[in-house]
């Protein structure tokens, strides 16, 4: 491909960033569930709004859970997902397969072929998935693959596979979803650039709400946001980057920086069933945050749809 990724670069850039693959114990840890008693949200969710970042757990006996997963999750599956999208407003959501269920698509193209044109997915891909394996994903509703950075769910991807896989990406006009920490972007922005493809930014760079915006790190993503058309990002996990918990209104300011550094690029979810995260919020409280970080129905709109439906490729 043009531009061809220097693994060299990437794997000094990573290391700049001090990311260590963790450890897994034996026996991966238990995390607890979402909440159960969603509130119904004051916002009125406009028609054809997409989750744009949700997950399935199981169920276990038709999806087992990856032997190497990081950590063990209650099952959450399409039944639950689909009633709290009801209770939400949503109509349309895209289903990211965390990393416990490694590479196993089944889970989210399941989801998919049964959800009536309402579902599209995001997968994590090695490289046993050929042409002809992402083509057919492809036609099941596959938009993009994910690669994690973060040293809790196991460190630094093999940076040789990810350089393999970005190139069978460009013909299926698939994107690569980005999980890591606001600290990496610096050293990481060079390679983004790079890339021959859209990239998504998870979870709003993952910055530390207690450290400002005018904290380096969270001002690189931002310059990042500006520079590179490729460069999306997702307003998700407010409770990953809240620093005085529930209902997490200081990541608030945020979303709003990253929304008007990219509004044709930032797209919205509830990050379903919240693994692994600091306080477990309710989803109710989540879609009420969306009038705070868009408080215009245009903007709103562009968050809800029009950027997902872009992005994504909805019908």
């Amino acid at each position: 491909m043009n531009n061809t990724l220097s693994r060299r670069t990437c794997l000094a850039a990573l290391a700049v960033a001090a990311i260590v693959p963790a450890a897994h114990a034996a026996e991966p840890p238990v995390i607890p569930g979402p909440d159960p008693a969603t509130k119904r949200p004051r916002f009125v969710m406009p028609a054809g709004a997409v989750d744009s970042h949700t997950h399935i757990f199981g169920p276990q006996t038709l999806f087992p859970y990856s032997p190497q997963r990081p950590y063990t999750p209650p099952e959450a599956p399409l039944g639950l997902f689909a009633t709290l999208h009801g209770k939400l407003g949503i109509d349309r959501a895209v289903i990211v397969n965390a990393t416990v269920h490694g590479t196993d698509a089944t889970p989210v193209t399941d989801a998919i072929a049964r959800g009536a044109g309402r579902y599209l997915g995001v997968i994590s891909i090695d490289d046993s998935f050929d042409a002809a394996t992402l083509a057919k994903l492809n036609e099941q509703g596959i938009r993009g693959c994910r690669f994690t950075f973060l040293s809790r769910l196991g460190g630094v991807p093999d940076m040789a596979v990810f350089e393999r896989a970005i190139p069978k990406l460009a013909p299926l006009n698939w994107h690569v979803d980005l999980y890591f920490e606001a600290k990496m972007i610096p050293a990481m922005a060079p390679m983004l650039k790079r890339l021959p493809v859209r990239y998504v930014i998870d979870h709003m760079g993952l910055p530390s709400a207690k450290q400002g915006l005018d904290q380096p790190d969270f001002q690189a993503l931002l310059a990042l946001l500006r520079e590179d058309e490729k460069a999306w990002i997702k307003i998700t996990g407010p409770e990953r980057v809240s620093a005085t918990g529930a209902p997490y209104t200081d990541a608030v300011p945020f979303a709003r920086a990253l929304i008007e550094a990219a509004p044709d690029r930032a797209i919205w979810g509830t990050d379903w069933p919240h693994p692994n995260v600091p306080t477990m919020p309710n989803d109710g409280d989540l879609v009420d945050l969306i009038p705070q970080y868009a408080p215009d129905e245009a903007t709103q709109r562009k968050l809800l749809i029009d950027n997902p439906v872009r992005l994504f490729g909805f019908a």
